[in-house]
């Protein structure tokens, strides 16, 4: 994954170790998920997935059955996704993931973000062919699985490609095949501690140590916005 991969988690991980900040919204994902596709997460597999990345958090019980309730009531319906395209600085380019129900204020926030750190927002759809969308899943390498052979098995529900860093492993495949892999590995026994719908950059960048410096700033500055749900950069 490389060591900008390394830094950029960790760092994230620093922060998001503070459940003041990543339940709100893992709660937010668990609602949203529930209004769109029902709240029975054996027929919903965006649901499923969200619960199960609350529960890598340890994200208490209770709080994730009051989240799937909740999209049940009013306050629900006010949520909306949106995506905002940036550039920060030393030209990293930055796509951000939103659910809000206030879009003025969102907006708002995220444009500060950027032209504070000297970048700025542009166009909606400027940044969309530089990454592609991909499918994630990430679990354990347990002992005993064949990990060729379970790349074989796992193509045909849309696999592209197998990772293992450690003890861990991350399948990918293209994001309309979320659904298909996320119930062939659960078919297979596998439960994955982490899932995401993620978009990688087509053409990575390599940054120095002390420009990722000036970017994580940034990044931290629009992680730390309750709005937020996901960032991704083109950092390689």
């Amino acid at each position: 994954m490389g060591r900008a991969f390394e830094y950029r988690r960790a760092a994230k991980e620093k922060r998001w170790g503070h459940m003041s900040r990543i339940f709100p919204k893992l709660s937010r994902a668990i609602t949203m998920a529930a209004k769109e596709g029902g709240q029975d997460p054996d027929m919903n597999a965006k649901l499923r997935t969200a619960i199960q990345n609350a529960k890598a958090q340890n994200m208490p019980k209770d709080n994730i059955d009051s989240a799937i309730k909740r999209a049940a009531g009013k306050d629900a319906s006010d949520f909306t996704e949106v995506n905002y395209e940036g550039k920060g600085p030393h030209g990293v380019l930055v796509f951000v993931e939103c659910a809000t129900d206030n879009t003025t204020r969102t907006v708002a926030n995220v444009k500060s973000y950027f032209n504070k750190s000297g970048g700025g927002l542009v166009p909606t759809g400027s940044l969309e062919f530089m990454f592609s969308r991909k499918a994630v899943f990430e679990f354990e390498a347990k002992e005993g699985v064949d990990i060729e052979e379970l790349e074989f098995e796992l193509i045909d529900a849309g696999l592209e490609e197998i990772e293992v860093e450690g003890d861990i492993v991350y399948a990918t495949g293209d994001y309309t095949s979320f659904g298909t892999l996320s119930k062939a590995l659960e078919d297979k026994g596998i439960e994955a501690t982490k899932s995401i719908l993620k978009r990688i950059p087509t053409t990575a960048v390599e940054f120095t140590d002390e420009q990722l410096e000036d970017i994580e700033k940034l990044l931290d500055k629009i992680e730390e916005d309750d709005d937020v749900q996901h960032v991704f950069t083109n950092i390689a």
